[in-house]
């Protein structure tokens, strides 16, 4: 549900070239004195992708990397081949700045490897990658001591200034992609939502951004708007009953809270969160687009998922006012 939540880490079949990533899984694993396993590959003159020698890299060419913001199209997979994020399903590729880590057998060693074309097959512990480098607790459906696979391919490095630069032109690529899926998805996700209505007899209203919701128990005062801070109970169901999230798994059973307005989670909550009041219960059902869209957040949420959220509204609050700071020229003084 929340923006930040490791179901939102995206899932692709990178782009290869002529090599494709079942040809690269026929290659054996390399494994560095770091303990890092990878398949490394260039691109030759012809188009075909050949097996590269990480140990013969210029010292030189290696330098100059670091500190170089270097373009990705990459995805990564747990030990079940679980697709857990994808720059395809996100339309944009990943910009990572070239820094050497202490870490030994880290990712940032692993990107390090490659120069500008190449492609690599790299296998990092999970449990080293969380806590090191992602510095977040590992999500349930990674196993403890397993490893994932990452299939990575570069395509661009450049300074800081320059990766700063095309940033905002890479932005309006993506927002132009993804309103296109969008709209594509958006009557296909609502015909199934109002035969799942009609097959479970629900009583909805829907809001002008296409979220269904059912006030099942109501609650007392204004409804909740943007600027306040709310506090929500939920539990979060594919149509199919199957359960992704619950604040009963991810907050101890306390409802999380979070202001509204803000972007701190998905469309389909900062919607459907303002037809309720405090202490209403409910039924909130988001399409994609409203959720995580064409985007798969591991195995639990495949792409495109249509999301169901039982939900509380427990609390609304007034924002916490911002700390004073000292007052500028011409400010008003405390």
């Amino acid at each position: 549900m929340f923006k930040k939540s490791l179901y939102l880490l995206p899932a692709m079949a990178v782009a290869l070239g002529s090599y494709s990533c079942k040809n690269l899984g026929k290659d054996e694993f390399v494994k560095a004195p770091s303990g890092l396993e990878y398949k490394l590959y260039s691109q030759s003159k012809e188009g075909e992708y050949e097996l590269k020698d990480a140990t013969k890299t210029d010292s030189a060419a290696y330098k100059a990397k670091l500190d170089k913001v270097m373009s990705f199209e990459m995805e990564y997979r747990n030990a079940k081949d679980s697709l857990l994020f994808s720059t395809k399903d996100n339309a944009m590729p990943i910009q990572i700045k070239m820094v050497e880590s202490p870490n030994k057998g880290s990712i940032e060693e692993a990107f390090l490897m490659l120069d500008k074309g190449d492609s690599a097959v790299f296998r990092i512990n999970a449990d080293t990658l969380f806590a090191k480098t992602f510095r977040s607790p590992l999500p349930p459906f990674i196993e403890k001591g397993s490893f994932l696979t990452f299939f990575v391919k570069a395509i661009n490095l450049q300074t800081e200034q320059e990766a700063m630069a095309d940033y905002p032109q890479m932005m309006e690529r993506q927002k132009k992609e993804m309103e296109a899926r969008a709209a594509k998805q958006a009557p296909v996700d609502d015909k199934l939502i109002q035969e799942y209505v009609k097959k479970n007899n629900l009583q909805v209203q829907k809001t002008p951004s296409g979220v269904y919701y059912v006030i099942t128990q109501p609650g007392t005062g204004p409804n909740a708007t943007d600027g306040k801070v709310v506090s929500v109970k939920y539990k979060g169901t594919l149509l199919n009953g199957k359960e992704f999230d619950s604040s009963d798994k991810s907050n101890g059973g306390n409802p999380i809270e979070f202001p509204l307005g803000q972007n701190q989670v998905i469309k389909g909550w900062e919607d459907g969160i303002k037809q309720f009041n405090k202490g209403s219960k409910g039924t909130l059902l988001i399409p994609s687009p409203q959720g995580y869209g064409s985007m798969a957040r591991g195995a639990e949420l495949p792409a495109n998922s249509i999301l169901r959220f039982d939900v509380e509204l427990v609390d609304i609050k007034d924002a916490p006012a911002a700390p004073a700071g000292p007052a500028g020229p011409g400010a008003p003084g405390l």
